[in-house]
């Protein structure tokens, strides 16, 4: 079993409370040399997640518990995925119209509405599909979709070239010479240094199959920037806003409002304030949230919906509002207390029958199939794509914690007949476009890559968002939490309560993402007049991802003997632009090197960096204002992260650079203007120097958008879906 020392910032974990067994502590040395005590994390790869068995022909499936042999069913499988697959398409003799690559929020819902334009499209997944369980369709278990090994792509990624500058980050994780992971200062000797988690997802939907959910629009600014960077008009705001009128299904607002679309794929809705006004504590913080934005609050007010509604906006996607300043409920993409997403579009486009039960659009989907080349015609002057060789097999690539035991089961090729359609995300997009010869000329070489086209632009500029946490503790846990063990015990009570429940209020906590509530903020740094901070606050501990991060005890430690609370503060519209995505191999299985270049080691013109760090910083002040203005319940919540005893500027401006965190990577294959040699993209999502292949994910963004990414993927996705559509009406 695999132990993960706590690192010595992380005093607020249950292993350092008193209330902790002693016996179970082992000791390092801190910074200072003094003796502390760390106790053990468990891997995710050893966790009660691990090994999902289909029984009883897809009526229950079996999770192991975490005890030594014991087993138990939890459950009916909630639907059966019984979409066409095309096993036998590579030695049809038709090629496709359209391969897409990647099931995302970028390639999923093109290859859906492909389809559903009459073309006849394959969607390849090198993962599985997990959407029938209740990791993925659970919307309070999102920590434990990221830490499924069935779908989890673990990427170790770098914040700074510099190693020792690097291994200030707590978070940063060590592989020990027996094959373990270590988080924190103080390796065993002989181990080497990971580097930063960074949790994808290998599944059909992707990302958005994991992640918490948020479904947050991008700003005007982001669509009108990149209209004007390119002369493009049809990216004008008010044009892209039709985009998502086009894919929302809204069901939180009065039919019918101006810029909501009430008949689109995603379904979204918001968390019933009925349940968050049953806690004290939770009223105390969202009361807390509106004093310090000047507010003037009475207690008891607070402790009705009525009440709570007064502070507490509803719609932060409304038209013409712009993500302006003020507390909100989150948009959340949930439908009746239950996760939407991608794959269930995907699912249902390849399961559409007409009246007479014949297939009524081709879309084939492909899963385990792992795309490890694009293929071109080069006997004209512009080389044009034809498709893609492929290899199948579970977990083969390397950031699957499967890839240990899994091996290849075949391998083929298949043509496309108009286009390829790269949708891998900001990763592996840019490392599949290398391997296949279109990236800068030297990296190429290096590797003894055949240069199709020099585009030096591949896997530059790649961004992501700031993130840190505010962290406090109090003497009594959270009304709101009681009964629910993320799946650790038989039963879940909040499992259960969700099972039961045939709406969204009626399910309880498991129904939304666990996260009270959203505010955005305007700071000192901001530009282009927009809000630039998100704070998210929720009753648990989270200051971002490592080994062991989505263990119960590490996300609500001692989680019945005290309160946890996190005011998540998220930097958007960062100015950096200096990460990379380079290979580190010629083995397509083998992961990239990522390093975002974050602060001194980015963009430092005009300031960049320090403008950046001036935002994060007033975005931390501001949690911290809200904790100060907290109204007594059983004790004021204390701080333990930061911590207390970090109260300068320079102190803080030290901690928050070291523990900054990200989970946003977009950009690394910009749009960008024709006369700029760094462009990888034109404004219609076409790569350069070469016919038939575009990119359509969040690395075509020039600059990151908005505070959440998700949102914005899937609104180009639609506009891509829309530009190829019409393109390819000019050629028939």
């Amino acid at each position: 079993m695999a132990l993960l020392p706590v690192s010595f910032k992380r005093e607020f974990l249950a292993c350092l409370e008193e209330e902790a067994d002693s016996s179970s502590r082992s000791v390092y040395k801190d910074s200072d040399f003094n003796s502390k005590s760390f106790c053990p994390h468990r891997l995710p790869s050893s966790s009660l997640l691990s090994n999902i068995t289909i029984l009883d022909n897809y009526n229950a499936f079996q999770i192991p518990f975490e005890a030594p042999g014991h087993f138990f069913v939890v459950g009916s499988i909630i639907s059966i995925p019984t979409y066409s697959t095309s096993q036998t398409w590579e030695v049809a003799t038709d090629p496709y119209d359209y391969i897409v690559v990647g099931s995302g929020p970028g390639g999923g819902p093109l290859a859906a509405n492909l389809a559903i334009a009459g073309f006849k499209v394959l969607l390849i997944e090198a993962g599985n599909d997990q959407g029938s369980t209740y990791q993925e369709s659970v919307p309070g278990y999102w920590p434990l979709a990221v830490t499924m090994e069935t779908m989890q792509w673990n990427y170790f990624t770098n914040h700074f070239p510099n190693s020792t500058r690097q291994q200030q980050d707590t978070k940063f994780t060590w592989q020990t010479p027996s094959g373990d992971y270590f988080v924190g200062p103080d390796p065993p000797a002989g181990s080497k240094g990971l580097g930063i988690l960074y949790p994808r997802a290998g599944t059909l939907g992707g990302c958005a199959s994991h992640n918490a959910l948020i479904t947050v629009a991008a700003h005007d600014s982001d669509w009108a920037d990149i209209a004007t960077l390119t002369g493009d008009s049809s990216w004008a705001p008010r044009k892209m806003r039709k985009y998502f009128e086009k894919l929302e299904n809204n069901q939180y607002t009065p039919k019918h409002t101006s810029g909501h679309g009430y008949s689109g794929w995603l379904r979204t809705s918001v968390f019933d304030m009925s349940l968050l006004v049953q806690d004290t504590k939770v009223v105390s913080a969202i009361s807390a949230a509106a004093i310090a934005q000047g507010r003037k609050v009475i207690g008891s007010v607070l402790n009705t919906v009525q009440g709570m509604s007064q502070f507490v906006q509803r719609d932060v996607n409304a038209a013409g509002h712009n993500l302006k300043e003020g507390i909100y409920q989150l948009p959340l993409a949930v439908s009746n207390g239950t996760r939407s997403s991608p794959r269930h579009f995907i699912v249902n486009t390849a399961n559409a029958v007409n009246s007479d039960g014949s297939r009524k659009y081709h879309l084939d989907i492909r899963l385990n199939t792992f795309v490890t080349k694009i293929r071109f015609d080069q006997t004209s002057v512009t080389p044009r794509v034809v498709g893609v060789d492929f290899i199948d097999g579970v977990g083969l690539y390397r950031a699957s914690p499967e890839s240990v035991s899994s091996n290849a089961t075949g391998s083929g090729s298949v043509d496309a007949s108009r286009e390829v359609i790269i949708s891998a995300g900001a990763y592996n997009s840019p490392q599949l476009l290398k391997l296949s010869g279109i990236g800068p000329k030297a990296e190429l070489d290096q590797f003894n890559i055949p240069v199709v086209v020099d585009l030096p632009g591949v896997g530059t500029n790649l961004q992501d968002h700031y993130e840190t946490a505010v962290i406090s503790k109090t003497s009594s846990t959270f009304e709101i939490l009681q009964g629910c063990t993320l799946m650790t015990t038989d039963p879940d009570a909040c499992l259960e309560k969700w099972k039961d429940g045939t709406t969204g209020v009626e399910k309880g906590l498991y129904s939304g993402n666990a996260l009270a509530l959203g505010i955005i903020k305007k700071t000192s740094a901001a530009e282009e007049g927009n809000a630039d901070v998100f704070v998210l606050g929720g009753p648990l501990v989270f200051s971002g991802f490592y080994p062991g991060w989505a263990d119960l005890n590490n996300l609500v430690p001692n989680g019945t003997k005290m309160g946890w609370w996190s005011w998540v503060v998220l930097k958007a519209h960062g100015r950096n632009t200096a990460g990379t995505v380079t290979l580190r191999s010629a083995d397509p299985l083998d992961t990239p090197l990522i390093n975002f270049n974050l602060f001194e080691y980015g963009t430092t013109t005009d300031g960049a960096d320090q403008k950046d760090l001036q935002a994060f910083y007033e975005g931390v002040l501001y949690a911290r204002e809200i904790n100060n203005n907290l109204i007594s319940l059983d004790n004021s919540f204390q701080e333990v992260f930061p911590g207390p005893n970090i109260t300068s500027e320079a102190d803080l401006k030290e901690f928050i650079s070291n523990e900054a965190f990200g989970h946003h990577p977009t950009c690394s294959c910009a749009i960008g203007k024709d006369s700029d040699p760094m462009a990888v993209l034109d404004s219609k999502f076409r790569v350069r120097g070469v016919q038939g292949l575009r990119v359509v994910d969040g690395s075509v963004f020039p600059k990151i958008p908005g505070f959440y990414p998700t949102l914005p993927i899937y609104i180009v996705s639609e506009k891509a879906a829309d530009v190829i559509i019409k393109d390819a009406s000019k050629k028939s």
